[in-house]
């Protein structure tokens, strides 16, 4: 008797919490310069890869996404400050796990140069020397390229988003950028102004700076936003959403993690 009333009122618990989070908005913060993984539509609505995935997301677990847009290095800021409650995938790294949480894992991209196709150059010191490379600010790509490329000589340019990044390697004012692989493929090198462009050498990786993949931001502590956002991340790559979200905009390009929890990850 005592063993069903326990059973009764936990899923009576279950049942509340449910519909407690059935038709809240949760804020996410968003940056919305990086095509193809988040940007804006002809109409100027929120779209891209990370975009569809969070919409799905939120969907599974009945809550309204609601975007609000920052450059990418305000996110974390935005977050501690309660102006949004969760914040766009990032790469789970252990220097940000100091100050946030991070739900499941959601995809892994390499990072890689991207230079003028024919000028040779690898992602090196020795390369790179005197060469003026661009990052994206607040990115786990700035901090490899000041860890170890500036101390070397190398010219590391911080810009805010990376479409003007793009803009300035077209221009002709940077010989190249450190950047995710996926974003540089899918976006730039299929337009026009990237036709001369390649990404060129291996993945560049750290075992402390870089993670082993990209993960929602959560404020510390925030246990009903963090279950949330995992239980409907289940629920979107059992069901075939994800890889439908992912084919859609990549292909056949193998971008899942091996499952594990972002947070409990060895760096």
């Amino acid at each position: 008797m005592i063993k069903s009333r326990i059973v009764m009122l936990a899923a009576l618990a279950l049942s509340c919490s449910s519909a407690m989070a059935a038709g809240e908005t949760l804020r996410v913060g968003a940056d919305l310069t990086y095509p193809p993984f988040q940007f804006r539509d002809v109409n100027g609505k929120p779209t891209g890869f990370e975009i569809d995935i969070t919409n799905a997301v939120c969907k599974a677990v009945e809550v309204k996404c609601e975007y609000v847009v920052s450059s990418f290095d305000a996110e974390i800021p935005s977050l501690l400050a309660k102006k949004v409650d969760f914040i766009s995938p990032l790469g789970a790294t252990v220097k940000r796990k100091k100050s946030i949480d991070f739900s499941d894992f959601i995809f892994h991209i390499p990072s890689q140069l991207v230079a003028r196709k024919g000028v040779n150059l690898l992602p090196t010191p020795e390369s790179l020397k005197g060469k003026n490379i661009a990052v994206q600010q607040g990115s786990i790509q700035e901090m490899y390229a000041n860890k170890y490329w500036a101390p070397a000589g190398v010219v590391v340019k911080t810009y805010p988003d990376q479409d003007v990044i793009y803009q300035d390697l077209a221009a002709g004012r940077l010989d190249g950028s450190l950047a995710p692989a996926v974003a540089v493929t899918f976006g730039f090198l299929q337009k026009p102004e990237g036709k001369d462009f390649t990404l060129t050498g291996p993945e560049v990786r750290d075992d402390v700076l870089f993670s082993r993949g990209s993960a929602y931001g959560v404020r510390k502590g925030d246990e009903k936003t963090l279950t949330l956002l995992n239980q409907g991340l289940a629920k979107i790559v059992a069901d075939g959403t994800w890889e439908k979200i992912k084919q859609h905009y990549f292909g056949d390009i193998e971008m899942k993690v091996t499952p594990v929890k972002a947070s409990d990850a060895a760096q």
